[in-house]
């Protein structure tokens, strides 16, 4: 099973003006989405997954991933219609909504706990930290009971459900960390993915690190792992993780470059969890 990037053409509404301006200040879609797909339907990113990945694997079935910006902020029929266009296309057993925890209404709940009735759904909320003063800091624009009550509502209504932080926020030491892992032991979430805070460019951020302003604890490889092993010891058992890393284009990325690929990392993080 594959997830397969999608792009809606949506916006978040700390960029567009809804709520804010300027997007989180560490926020360059590009770097984790850098083929933007504006210009090509629902219907033409799917089949080019596709068809990248039947090369190799010609049997996989995949799972249509809303992950561009903030994947419900959208009238409800425009966001059903491109749910329905993804679900639509064959092999595709499922979608993955990335979005905001302040963007769910119940109507949109509703909508989604239907479709879950004959297709695998989960809501991905970005998180980020359970920090308000963090999130005030990264202009996130939402609070950390925002995200507890978008969990509680959509995991109560049948939908999977996970969440995304970041391990390394500016002014957030390693208890702040674990603070929030320890928040999210007490949620109803079946999946959890973290990642290593990134600078890149054409950010705030940037401009706040290259000024030496940016606050941020500068992990090596072997911290970032101790705090890895730290957080699998400390999370729920029920709890899965995806992810512990997230690797920005070399080319935009200006901290950390740690000259790891993806599987080389969760090679060494393996390692120390079997030590």
């Amino acid at each position: 099973m594959q997830k397969i990037t999608i792009d809606g053409g949506f916006s978040c509404p700390n960029r567009d003006g809804t709520i804010g301006r300027g997007g989180c200040i560490y926020c360059n879609n590009s770097s984790f989405s850098p083929d933007k797909g504006e210009s090509k339907s629902i219907t033409e990113q799917i089949e080019f997954g596709k068809s990248f990945f039947a090369r190799k694997y010609p049997h996989m079935r995949y799972l249509a991933y809303f992950q561009s910006y903030t994947g419900t902020h959208a009238p409800l029929s425009t966001l059903m219609k491109l749910y329905s266009e993804a679900l639509a296309q064959p092999k595709v057993d499922g979608i993955i909504i990335g979005t905001r925890p302040d963007c769910m209404p119940d109507e949109l709940i509703k909508e989604l706990a239907e479709l879950r009735k004959s297709t695998f759904v989960m809501v991905e909320y970005g998180a980020e930290s359970f920090h308000d003063i963090t999130l005030s800091r990264i202009n996130r624009c939402h609070t950390a009971a925002q995200t507890i009550d978008a969990v509680e509502r959509t995991k109560a209504a049948g939908i999977e459900t996970g969440l995304h932080l970041i391990n390394g926020l500016p002014g957030e030491d390693e208890s702040m960390i674990m603070e929030s892992v320890s928040i999210v032991n007490t949620l109803p979430v079946d999946v959890v993915k973290f990642h290593q805070m990134q600078v890149v460019r054409g950010t705030k951020l940037a401009a706040l690190w290259s000024k030496g302003e940016a606050e941020i604890l500068e992990f090596t490889v072997d911290e970032y792992i101790n705090l890895c092993v730290k957080i699998v010891e400390s999370l729920r058992r029920d709890i899965a993780v995806e992810r512990f890393v997230s690797q920005s284009p070399a080319d935009m990325l200006l901290f950390p470059k740690w000259g790891l690929k993806n599987y080389e990392f969760t090679n060494r993080l393996n390692n120390a969890l079997i030590k």
